[in-house]
C-alpha cells in the first residue's frame, strides 16, 4: 500500500473537468483500468468524478455502497483530510457504474495479510485476485474492503483537488503555489479565495506530482467523526431504495419458483386480474409478476395466480441435503491449504479426541426487503433505482436482459437497509427492468414480500466438520480439521460472472486453516459437496462456519487438557502472532476472566482472524427462571490503522449481534425442495431485550503503518463459538450443532 509520500503521474492520472458551476476532480490507476472510465457529466463534458466543488460546498463521490456500515463517512473523511475542508462542508453521494471505481481493496487486503497467512494461499490465488478487478470491473462492496481500497484513492482525489485550487489562486495572484496555504475550504495568501471561487479555473491545473499529507497532520482520519448518514436515518428522511416515488408509478411484486433454479410450466392469471387495482400479470419464465396500483394489491393478487412449477435438481429436504454434504467426506479433499508437521504420526500415538459439528443454511434477512424501481423510456433506454453491492455487474445484467447497450442503462444506488452480501446479485434490478419493459414510459416499483425475499435468497451454505486432535502435558500436539460444504464461491461466481476461478476453494476452509495457532502438527482439508442449492456470500463467508468448528474444538481440547480455555489459546498463539495474543490478553482483562466466576453464570471465549483483522470475544450467559440469558459480551479487535474508532465499535457490535442471532435461532430448512422459513417469526434475530450489553476495545498493533483490516465482517465469526463455549461452561452440555435453541432454552 502506498504511504503518504509523493505519488507521481506514472502511478496515477488525475483529471478535472467543469461541473455544474464548479469543478470535479478524479483519480484512477492507469495500469489497472484498461477501459475508458470517464462518465458523462450534467453539462455533457466527460469526467471521472470523485470530488465535486461548487457554491454548495464539497460533494464526495463514494464508490462503495452504504448499507449501514459507515463507509461513506470514512471515505469522505479521507478526502476532507487532504482537501482541507471543514466537516460541515462535506456531503457524499454514491458513484455511478464506472470501471474507475473498481475496488482495489480485494487485492490490497490479500497483500496486507501477515506472513503466516500469505504462506498458506493456494497456488495462483493472489494472481487470480489481482486480475479480478480488471477482468470483471469489480466496482463492488464486500469482503470488508471498502476502506482498504479507498485509503490512497480517496486521499489522492482530495490532494489533487487541493493542489489544483492552490495553483488557480497562485495564477490569480502571480505567486508560487507553495507560498499559499489552505484552511476550511479556502486558499489563503495575500488574498483569500473560497474553493467555489477557484473551482472552474482549477480543472486544468492538477499537478503531475501529488503529495499526500503526513499522518501527523490528520484532523479526521483516526478520529470518531459524526456520520454523514446519521441525521437522515435517525429522522426518517433518508431515501432507501424502497422509498423511491416517481410520478405515475405502478407497483409490482413477484412470485418465483420456490424450487430454486427450476422453471414454470404454466400459470393462470384470471383470479389475480379480477383483484381490484391489478393491471397486469407478466410471465417471467421462472415465475410471475403482478402489477397493480398499490404494492399490497399486487402481493394479494400474486397469491391468487395458479402456477404449475417445474422441479429443481437438488434433494427434496434438509436431511437429504446434509447426507449429500456428508458424502463429500468420502471424496478426495478439494483443498489442503495447511499441512504442518506429521499429523497422522502424532495422532497415531493414541488418546485422540474427535468431534463432529454441523451448521445449517442461513439467509441474509435484511430489514429492507429486496426491491428495485425501473423506468423504460420511449427511446429504449432504462433508468433503475436499486440498492446493490455491484453497480457495473447490475448495470450489465440489466442491459443483457433487455438486449440493449450498457450505455443505455442509468443505475442509481440508494442507501440500503442492510446487505450482508445479499445485495450482490442483480436479480431484483433485472426483474424490475423486465417488468417495466412491458409497460414503457411508466415507472414500476418492484417490492418483494418478506416471504419472497427469504425464500428466494442466496444462502450461506450448510456444512459439516470433523476434527481430530491430541493433547499432552496440558497442550495440544495435533489438530486435523475437515470441512465439507457446497462451495458458495463457485456457486455464486458461476451465476454472477459465468465461471469460477480454478484451484482450491479457499472459502470452504477459511477460518479453519488460516488461524495463528502454533501447533507443530496442523492439517486442514476442505471437501466440496455436490449440491446445487443457490448460494451466496453471507457476512464473513466461510469464516462464519469454520470459526464455530475450530473454536469449539479448541475449547474441547482445552477441557481435555484440564487447561483454562483462554490460556490454552494464548499458549498456542503467543509465539505465532503477537497482535493476536495481545487481543486475548486484552479481552481477558476486559471481562475479568481470571476473577471468581459468579454462581449461575457461564462464560466462553473465542477468536478468529479474518479479513485482515483478529478479533477475540468473551460471552457471558446466565441461567434464569425464564431460560438462559445472554448478559454481557466483550470484544477486542485489531484492524491495524483504525480510521474511525466509533464506526469500528459499531460494526464489531453489530457483527457480533448478527452472529449471535444466527447461533441462537438461525436456520433455513427445506421440504419438497422449497424453503420452510417464510418470515421473521420463523427466522428471527435477537431483540433488544435478548441482546447482551457490549464493551469494545480497538487496538492498533496489527502490522506496520498502512495495514488496514476489515471491520464489517470480522466480528461475526467468533460469536457462535464464544456463546457455545459459554453454554458449556454454564451447563456442562457441549452443543456441536447450530442453532443452539435446538439444545438449550433461551429466555424470550
Amino acid at each position: 500500500m502506498a504511504s503518504w509520500k509523493t505519488i507521481t503521474r506514472r502511478s496515477f492520472l488525475v483529471l478535472g473537468a467543469a461541473f455544474a458551476g464548479g469543478a470535479a476532480f478524479g483519480a484512477y490507476k492507469v495500469a489497472e483500468v484498461p477501459a475508458n472510465p470517464l462518465v458523462p457529466g450534467p453539462d455533457g463534458m466527460p469526467l471521472n468524478p470523485w470530488v465535486i466543488i461548487n457554491a454548495d460546498g464539497v460533494t464526495v463521490i463514494a464508490p462503495r455502497a452504504e448499507m449501514g456500515q459507515g463507509i461513506s463517512t470514512t471515505l469522505a473523511a479521507l478526502v476532507a483530510e487532504e482537501l482541507d475542508v471543514d466537516w460541515s462542508q462535506v456531503r457524499v453521494l454514491h458513484g455511478p457504474p464506472a470501471q474507475a471505481y473498481y475496488n482495489a481493496g480485494f487485492v490490497e487486503r490479500m497483500s496486507n495479510e501477515p506472513d503466516y497467512k500469505l504462506s498458506m494461499q493456494p497456488n495462483g490465488h493472489n494472481a487470480i485476485l489481482a486480475a479480478l478487478p480488471k477482468i470483471f470491473s469489480l466496482q463492488m462492496t464486500g469482503g470488508s474492503t471498502g476502506a482498504i481500497g479507498g485509503f490512497v484513492q480517496m486521499r489522492l482525489a482530495g490532494a489533487g483537488a487541493r493542489e489544483a485550487l492552490k495553483a488557480a489562486a497562485a495564477r490569480r495572484l502571480g505567486v508560487a503555489p507553495d507560498s499559499l496555504r489552505t484552511e476550511g475550504g479556502k486558499v489563503i495568501g495575500d488574498q483569500t479565495f473560497t474553493y467555489a471561487e477557484l473551482a472552474a479555473e482549477a480543472v486544468d491545473l492538477v499537478p503531475e506530482d501529488v503529495t499526500l499529507r503526513d499522518p501527523s497532520t490528520w484532523r479526521y482520519v483516526g478520529k470518531s467523526m459524526p456520520r454523514l448518514d446519521m441525521v437522515a436515518k435517525s429522522t426518517g428522511t433518508e431515501t432507501f431504495g424502497i422509498d423511491i416515488v416517481l410520478p405515475g408509478m405502478k407497483f409490482a411484486t413477484v412470485r418465483m419458483n420456490p424450487q430454486r433454479g427450476a422453471g414454470m410450466t404454466s400459470f393462470e392469471p384470471a383470479a389475480a386480474l379480477d383483484f381490484p387495482g391489478v393491471e397486469q400479470v407478466i410471465g417471467l419464465g421462472t415465475g410471475i409478476a403482478v402489477v397493480a396500483n398499490t404494492t399490497w394489491a399486487a402481493m394479494q393478487a400474486a397469491a391468487l395466480v395458479e402456477i404449475v412449477w417445474e422441479k429443481a435438481d437438488y434433494p427434496a429436504d434438509t436431511q437429504a441435503m446434509m447426507a449429500r454434504i456428508e458424502a463429500a467426506f468420502r471424496t478426495d479433499p478439494d483443498s489442503r491449504l495447511r499441512d504442518d508437521g506429521d499429523v497422522e504420526a502424532e495422532l497415531a500415538k493414541g488418546g485422540v479426541i474427535e468431534a463432529e459439528y454441523r451448521v445449517p443454511f442461513l439467509a441474509h434477512a435484511s430489514m429492507e426487503p429486496l426491491n428495485a424501481t425501473a423506468l423504460v423510456k420511449p427511446d429504449g433506454s432504462v433508468e433503475v433505482w436499486c440498492g446493490n453491492q455491484a453497480p457495473i455487474m447490475t448495470r450489465d445484467a440489466i442491459a443483457a436482459a433487455l438486449r440493449i447497450d450498457a450505455a443505455k442503462v442509468t443505475l442509481h444506488t440508494p442507501v440500503m437497509g442492510g446487505g450482508f452480501g445479499g445485495r450482490t446479485d442483480p436479480v431484483p434490478a433485472v426483474l424490475a427492468a423486465r417488468i417495466a419493459a412491458a409497460m414503457p414510459d411508466t415507472p414500476v416499483k418492484l417490492t418483494y414480500s418478506r416471504e419472497e425475499d427469504m425464500t428466494q435468497d442466496y444462502y450461506r451454505p450448510a456444512a459439516i466438520a470433523r476434527l481430530s486432535g491430541r493433547v499432552e502435558n496440558g497442550r495440544a500436539t495435533a489438530l486435523w480439521g475437515r470441512t465439507a460444504a457446497p462451495s458458495a464461491t463457485r456457486n455464486a461466481l458461476a451465476r454472477l460472472v459465468g465461471f469460477a476461478p480454478p484451484g482450491p476453494d479457499r472459502a470452504t476452509v477459511e477460518g479453519g486453516f488460516d488461524q495463528p495457532y502454533g501447533l507443530a502438527n496442523y492439517r486442514y482439508d476442505g471437501h466440496v459437496a455436490d449440491l446445487t442449492v443457490p448460494l451466496g456470500f453471507w457476512r464473513s463467508v466461510g469464516n462464519s462456519m469454520n470459526a464455530f468448528f475450530l473454536e469449539s474444538f479448541i475449547d474441547e481440547l482445552a477441557h481435555a487438557a484440564k487447561a483454562d480455555p483462554l490460556q490454552f489459546r494464548l499458549d498456542l498463539m503467543r509465539d505465532t502472532h503477537a497482535p493476536s495474543a495481545t487481543l486475548l490478553e486484552t479481552v481477558r482483562e476486559m471481562s475479568g476472566w481470571d476473577s471468581l466466576k459468579r454462581p449461575g453464570f457461564g462464560r466462553g471465549v473465542a477468536f478468529c482472524y479474518s479479513f485482515g483483522t483478529p478479533v477475540a470475544q468473551v460471552q457471558e450467559v446466565q441461567e434464569t427462571p425464564d431460560g438462559i440469558r445472554l448478559t454481557r459480551a466483550w470484544i477486542a479487535c485489531d484492524p491495524g490503522l483504525a480510521m474511525d474508532p466509533s464506526i469500528i465499535e459499531a460494526q464489531m457490535t453489530g457483527a457480533m449481534v448478527y452472529g449471535l442471532s444466527a447461533a441462537v435461532q438461525g436456520a433455513i430448512t427445506f421440504a419438497d425442495q422449497a424453503v420452510v422459513e417464510q418470515n421473521f417469526p420463523d427466522y428471527d434475530g435477537l431483540r433488544m431485550h435478548t441482546t447482551p450489553s457490549f464493551e469494545v476495545r480497538v487496538l492498533q498493533n496489527n502490522g506496520t503503518f498502512g495495514h488496514i483490516g476489515g471491520v464489517g465482517e470480522p466480528g461475526t465469526p467468533p460469536a457462535a463459538p464464544a456463546l457455545a463455549n459459554a453454554l458449556f461452561d454454564l451447563t456442562g452440555v457441549r452443543a456441536r450443532e447450530l442453532p443452539l435453541n435446538r439444545t438449550f432454552d433461551f429466555a424470550g
